[in-house]
């Protein structure tokens, strides 16, 4: 597991797990310290994308931590064999996190594993799987070798789920927000950011997320500038110039230790108002004649007029 943080810094954590890999005595003690990092975050964001799955142990101690204690999470049907039951964990060391927000990307690559706890995901009600349709792999295969030197894989067995009775074999698991893999985590960042916004915070958080939003929803939707825009806004606006390059606009503070070269200036929305680029704090608004600068944190902008 990969734990990466989200590219517009939303209170939204999001690892990636690429497989689910299981060491006795090492894998828990990962997804342990992974499991704390998350907690810190107003809502969690696992990616599945491309997890081709792997041991059902990882899958149940991932899954644990968003179940009730002794929950029965599948049981494995074996031909020839008793079924076995994998029920969720009594103990964690870095605790639960039910009732959570929670988002898992999914896509065509997520398979076997990966989709079990997709489907966990979908039947407990944990959270909304965005993304793709998975594979489509549930059922437990053996190979059997075939003369003069082929391998045959034959299905042996099936996981049952405890509240569809059924699995996922042959048709995947559908989710919740179907986009586009490619766009997943920042869907997933958008639908976490109007969730949590909705619930009525506190003002400084959802101040936070109010700021978040634009930038996350720029990329799923990108803003365009009008020519007029472009024509008109180059100048001077106090300490700061705005030049047109062939690649957009730039925003620049002559004289500034800081700010010692110009900085390109992002659409956020069809309005005018423009992300700094390497200065998360600040955004622009072009105005006719004038530069308003919003600062985070501060209720109101400032306003420059051309000199």
């Amino acid at each position: 597991m990969s734990v990466n943080p989200p590219r517009a810094a939303p209170p939204a954590w999001s690892p990636r797990v690429t497989a689910f890999e299981w060491v006795s005595d090492e894998t828990g003690h990962a997804y342990d310290d992974a499991m704390r990092f998350l907690k810190g975050g107003d809502a969690v964001l696992i990616d599945l994308r491309g997890n081709g799955g792997g041991s059902s142990e990882a899958v149940q101690y991932l899954a644990s931590h968003f179940l009730k204690a002794g929950t029965l999470e599948i049981t494995f049907q074996h031909a020839g064999r008793e079924p076995v039951q994998t029920r969720v964990l009594d103990h964690l060391p870095a605790g639960r996190m039910i009732g959570k927000p929670l988002y898992v990307l999914i896509d065509q690559g997520a398979a076997s594993a990966a989709e079990s706890f997709a489907y966990d995901v979908q039947q407990f009600k944990l959270g909304k799987l965005v993304g793709a349709s998975t594979a489509g792999a549930a059922n437990t295969n053996e190979f059997v070798p075939i003369a003069p030197g082929f391998m045959l894989s034959v299905s042996t067995g099936r996981p049952v789920h405890p509240i569809s009775k059924a699995n996922w074999e042959g048709t995947g698991v559908a989710p919740d927000v179907a986009t586009p893999p490619s766009q997943a985590l920042d869907q997933a960042h958008a639908l976490a950011l109007r969730a949590l916004a909705a619930a009525h915070p506190a003002p400084q958080i959802q101040a936070d997320y109010d700021w978040a939003l634009p930038e996350v929803e720029a990329r799923l939707r990108p803003a365009t500038v009008s020519a007029a825009t472009v024509t008109a806004a180059p100048g001077a606006y106090g300490k700061y110039v705005v030049t047109a390059e062939k690649d957009g606009l730039w925003l620049a503070r002559p004289g500034h230790p800081l700010w010692p070269e110009p900085r390109r200036i992002k659409p956020l929305t069809n309005d005018g108002l423009f992300a700094v680029e390497g200065v998360d704090s600040l955004r622009v608004g072009v105005k006719p004649n004038a530069l308003e600068l919003w600062w985070k944190g501060e209720p109101t902008p400032r306003l420059l007029n051309r000199n």
